[in-house]
């Protein structure tokens, strides 16, 4: 047997094996830590190399699928995927999309929390690949600085644009707060729709799932519900 087919051979044994180890696990779903499982040599490849490697293995992925990528509709599918995954959806995995807040001097003394309510995020689940998208509520209460409130919606969706779960996300999105605001009283709320759960499996359209955060003086329950109830009230 020659020396390739061997190769090939072997890399089909692991195929097959990672395949039947997956199967073995089904639909559930693992969560090894609240970071972001990322070699260490991630981001030494550039985004142009990145996007053109994409490119050619997903229009295999299409190949075995049988689609004719001969078809004007196709053909540039795969570039348009590769350019989407890198620039767009999981640009957040790359540190130096990084949004980099300025904090400002709390001159008017506000004490009090302050609440960016139904912030806007997609994400995918890191299990499947499919979108993650729903209503974020943040809440800090200033321990000197403030923040621009574009910048809490910009850290949102930069944890939002890697394959992620959502108890995860929550914790980055209020620990990366929580270092920027330097205080401990930091408050997350999500509520998502997950299109694993409602495109496939077990194909259920009506389910959401919420998870939440809650540090320092949010612990309290009458700061929390003060949080939860101005988050609940309907929008005017």
């Amino acid at each position: 047997m020659k020396l390739k087919e061997i190769m090939s051979n072997t890399q089909q044994n692991k195929d097959l094996k990672d395949y039947r180890e997956f199967e073995d696990l089904g639909d559930d779903h693992v969560a090894s830590n609240f970071e972001t499982p990322l070699r260490a040599d991630a981001f030494e490849m550039d985004d142009e190399l990145k996007m053109e490697m994409i490119a050619k293995h997903f229009k295999e992925i299409m190949h075995i699928l049988g689609m004719d990528l001969s078809d004007d509709s196709l053909k540039g599918t795969p570039n348009r995927v590769a350019k989407m995954y890198v620039k767009e959806v999981f640009s957040g995995l790359n540190p130096k999309n990084k949004p980099q807040p300025k904090l400002f001097e709390n001159k008017y003394k506000y004490s009090q929390m302050l609440v960016e309510k139904d912030i806007t995020f997609y994400s995918h689940c890191e299990h499947h690949f499919v979108p993650i998208y729903g209503k974020a509520h943040v809440a800090y209460i200033s321990s000197g600085k403030v923040i621009g409130l574009s910048k809490i919606n910009r850290i949102v969706q930069y944890y939002s644009k890697r394959p992620q779960v959502q108890e995860r996300l929550t914790v980055q999105i209020a620990e990366e707060l929580r270092k920027v605001m330097e205080t401990e009283d930091v408050a997350v709320v999500m509520d998502a729709n997950h299109m694993c759960v409602s495109s496939r499996g077990v194909g259920d359209t009506n389910s959401r799932t919420g998870t939440s955060y809650f540090g320092g003086k949010f612990n309290d329950e009458a700061t929390r519900r003060e949080f939860l109830d101005y988050i609940n009230s309907p929008n005017k």
